[in-house]
């Protein structure tokens, strides 16, 4: 079996189990193909010829692997994500194992699922200037259309992602913890939701588009979450003060013991295939852990089924089957 590994150098802490990894697939009789991105090599030169390949496999933190599997969405390459990042959100929705050879296994002869992906459009440029000249030049930037996989968000998520940037090299995920606790009370704005269509008018500090429900610490955002049923989940924060999530946190962990649906008020949920976001102020925005150099207004959109991955034969994913 022929497997391209693209290593992000960037990516997380470094992982010294990668060769480990790479030595179990060859013991296993796989041709690997290594490269490395970054420094001016780029993941789209990195996938040119993944056709080639009966694997893909992406070594790095869940923006690469999301990246990824939007390049090759609708081509039917299966694709695991190998968790190498920070917080590996992709890989722990998909029951990717941590050890190298279980995850060598996995790679080899694990099960393929395709699943849904989301797509973004949007203006770059987070702050523009105020009056005519702001309106002009917001219609005249050239907008930005990029897919994620897990989820994508504008407002205290992306605030809370920016804060943990400069010490995720030294706590893990621990940095999105205290970056939330140093933003206790985020910004409120007035949001306006096109959902399918049906115009919403809500307040809250975010929203998110939801595809994969678990986060950092194991957590699920949602209770009913399906990353195959070609609808993305749209969650409004309505909480002013971190404090006020700590139920919706109750409840998540809750989640894990019984059947508890309740994530409280803090929390707003709709589904939609096609979801326009705008809010007054405007909200800057996130994907799969990036921050994305824009603001709302933002549109989004489910993919349905458009990327295959490679998951645990023995994996029994909610909201993912064969």
């Amino acid at each position: 079996m022929k497997v391209l590994l693209v290593n992000n150098l960037k990516a997380g802490r470094g992982d010294s189990r990668l060769y480990d990894y790479i030595r179990e697939l060859n013991t296993r009789g796989a041709e690997v193909m290594l490269r490395s991105i970054g420094d001016g090599r780029t993941l789209e030169h990195a996938l040119r010829d993944a056709e080639d390949f009966d694997r893909v496999v992406t070594a790095g933190g869940d923006g690469t692997a999301s990246a990824a599997s939007y390049i090759l969405r609708d081509s039917g390459i299966p694709l695991l994500p190998y968790p190498a990042g920070t917080a590996n959100l992709l890989a722990m929705n998909l029951g990717i194992p941590l050890e190298p050879a279980r995850c060598a296994e996995t790679t080899l002869a694990g099960k393929l699922v395709r699943v849904d992906l989301g797509e973004l459009n949007f203006r770059r440029e987070h702050r523009p200037p105020e009056g005519i000249e702001r309106r002009r030049l917001a219609r005249n930037r050239p907008r930005t259309r990029m897919g994620f996989a897990i989820m994508a968000g504008a407002g205290f998520d992306a605030t809370i992602m920016e804060g943990a940037q400069s010490l995720k090299s030294q706590i893990g995920a621990g940095a999105y913890l205290v970056a939330a606790i140093q933003n206790m009370e985020p910004t409120m704005a007035r949001i306006t939701l096109e959902l399918d269509g049906k115009t919403v008018e809500t307040e809250g500090s975010a929203v998110l588009l939801v595809n994969f429900a678990r986060i950092q610490f194991d957590l699920t955002l949602t209770h009913d979450s399906d990353a195959q049923d070609g609808l993305l989940e749209v969650v409004v924060i309505k909480a002013r003060h971190v404090g006020e999530l700590l139920p919706a946190v109750m409840a998540a962990l809750l989640d894990r013991i019984i059947t508890y649906p309740d994530r409280s008020q803090a929390l707003e949920t709709y589904t939609a295939r096609k979801v326009e976001i705008e809010s007054d102020p405007p909200l800057p925005l996130q994907s799969d852990g990036d921050l994305l150099g824009g603001a709302t207004p933002v549109s989004g959109r489910v993919l349905p089924k458009a990327a295959t991955f490679v998951v645990p034969v023995s994996a029994s994913l909610p909201g993912v089957d064969e």
